[in-house]
C-alpha cells in the first residue's frame, strides 16, 4: 500500500469508529435499558405478570448469548461490512414485526424478545466491537476512547428522544417500538455502506508480537475472576434496576416523570466517568481504581432504601452512572494489559459470557424478590455487601504480567 493510500486508510479509520459506535447504539432494542423504557406498557397491554416477564428476559438473555458464536463465524468469513448490514436488517425486521403483532401473547412475545436479545445485545454488539478492533489496530487508545464517547453520546440522544415520546404517550409502546426498528434499519444500511474492507486490511497488517498468557493460564489467575466477576455483578444489578426501574422508584413513591428524568440524567455523568476513568487508569493501579468504583457502587446501593426526595433519586442515578463508567473502562482495558494479545479473543469471550449470564440472572432476581417480599428494598443491602466483597478481591488481585512474574 502506497503512502497516500495508507494516509487515506488511517483517516477513514475514524469513519469506522463512528460506524462502530452507531452499530452499538442500534443494539438498544435488544438491551435491558431499551426494553426497560417500555416494560410497564408492555405488561399492561399483554397482561403478563412481572415475574413471568423477568423469567422471559432471563431465558432470552441466556439463549441469546449463543448468537455471538455464529456472528463471530460470519465476521471471520464475510467481514464486518456484510455482517453489519445483515444483522441490523434482521434486528430491524424483528422489532418492527413485534410492534405490529396481534395478539401479542406470551409465546410470540418470548420469541420476539429472544430475537431482539440475540440479534441486538449479542450479535450486533460483537459486530460493533469487531469493527472497532479490526479498524484501530494495535495502538487503539485514542480510537477506543473516541468510540466510548460516541457510544455514550448516541445512547444519550436516543434516550432523550424516547423520554419525550414516553412522557407524551406513557401507555403506548407499539408506535415508538416501530420507530426504533426503522432507526435500526437506517443505521445498519448507512453504516454498512460506510465500511471499507481495504481500511480493515491496512489496520490489521504488521501487528507486532507481544508477551501473552494462554486461555487456561488466564482462567487460573485472580485477575481474570476479579474483573470478570466484579463487572458481571455490576451488570447484574444494572440489568435488574434498568428493566424494573419504574416499578422500583414507584415503590419509593416517585412518579413516572422522575423515572424518565433519572434514566437520562445519568448518561452524561457516565460519559465523564468514562473519560476520567480512562485517564485515571494511566495514573492509578487499575485494580485499585476498579475496587474504588465498586465501593462507590456499593454505597449507592446501600443508601437507596432510605431515599425520600427527588434530588436523592438523581444523586443515586448519577452515582451509579459514575461508578459504572469507571467499571466499564477498567473492564475493557484490563485484558490485553494483563494477558497480552495472543489469546485475547477467547479470554474476553469468557468474561463477556459471564457478564451475559449474570445480566440475565439480574432480570429474574429483582421481580422474584418483589414477588416474595412485596417490595424490592430487602435486596439492596445484600447487593451492597456483595459489591464490597468483590472490591476487596479486586484490590488484592495482581494485574500486569510483570507484577505476576515478580511475585
Amino acid at each position: 500500500m502506497g503512502r497516500d493510500e495508507a494516509s487515506a486508510a488511517s483517516r477513514w479509520v475514524w469513519v469506522h469508529v463512528g460506524v462502530a459506535a452507531l452499530a452499538m447504539a442500534a443494539t438498544l432494542p435488544g438491551r435491558t435499558h431499551g426494553l426497560g423504557l417500555f416494560t410497564e406498557p408492555i405488561l399492561k397491554s399483554t397482561g403478563i405478570g412481572r415475574e413471568t416477564y423477568g423469567t422471559v428476559n432471563l431465558v432470552a438473555t441466556l439463549v441469546g448469548a449463543l448468537f455471538c458464536v455464529p456472528a463471530g463465524f460470519l465476521l471471520d468469513r464475510l467481514g464486518p461490512r456484510v455482517v453489519l448490514g445483515l444483522v441490523a436488517s434482521l434486528l430491524a425486521a424483528t422489532v418492527t414485526l413485534m410492534s405490529q403483532w396481534e395478539p401479542l401473547t406470551l409465546v410470540p412475545l418470548a420469541a420476539f424478545i429472544l430475537l431482539t436479545r440475540g440479534l441486538g445485545q449479542s450479535a450486533l454488539s460483537v459486530v460493533s466491537l469487531a469493527l472497532i478492533g479490526k479498524s484501530s489496530g494495535r495502538d487503539s487508545r485514542w480510537a477506543v476512547g473516541a468510540y466510548s464517547c460516541l457510544v455514550t453520546v448516541f445512547f444519550m440522544g436516543a434516550f432523550g428522544v424516547l423520554r419525550d415520546v414516553v412522557k407524551t404517550n406513557p401507555d403506548e409502546w407499539r408506535g415508538p417500538w416501530f420507530g426504533i426498528g426503522m432507526g435500526v434499519l437506517i443505521a445498519g444500511v448507512v453504516g454498512a455502506l460506510a465500511v471499507r474492507p481495504s481500511v480493515l486490511r491496512a489496520s490489521t497488517s504488521g501487528e507486532a508480537a507481544a508477551p501473552s498468557r494462554t486461555f487456561g493460564e488466564a482462567l487460573r489467575t485472580g485477575t481474570f475472576w476479579a474483573f470478570a466477576l466484579g463487572t458481571s455483578f455490576y451488570g447484574m444489578v444494572a440489568a435488574g434496576t434498568s428493566l424494573f426501574n419504574e416499578s422500583i422508584l414507584k415503590e419509593r413513591g416517585f412518579a413516572k416523570d422522575i423515572f424518565l428524568n433519572a434514566t437520562v440524567v445519568g448518561i452524561p455523568v457516565g460519559l465523564v466517568a468514562n473519560l476520567g476513568g480512562g485517564w485515571l487508569s494511566t495514573k492509578v493501579h487499575i485494580g485499585r481504581l476498579f475496587a474504588g468504583a465498586l465501593v462507590v457502587f456499593s454505597a449507592a446501593l446501600a443508601v437507596f432504601p432510605q431515599i425520600v426526595a427527588e434530588w436523592q433519586v438523581y444523586a443515586y442515578a448519577m452515582t451509579l452512572a459514575a461508578a459504572g463508567g469507571v467499571i466499564t473502562v477498567c473492564f475493557f482495558s484490563i485484558w490485553q494489559r494483563a494477558f497480552g494479545p495472543a489469546h485475547l479473543g477467547r479470554i474476553q469471550g469468557a468474561a463477556q459470557l459471564l457478564t451475559v449470564l449474570l445480566s440475565g440472572f439480574g432480570q429474574w432476581l429483582f421481580p422474584a424478590v418483589q414477588a416474595r417480599f412485596t417490595e424490592y428494598a430487602p435486596l439492596f443491602p445484600f447487593l451492597a455487601g456483595g459489591s464490597v466483597l468483590l472490591a476487596v478481591f479486586a484490590w488484592v488481585a495482581p494485574v500486569s504480567i510483570a507484577e505476576r512474574n515478580a511475585r
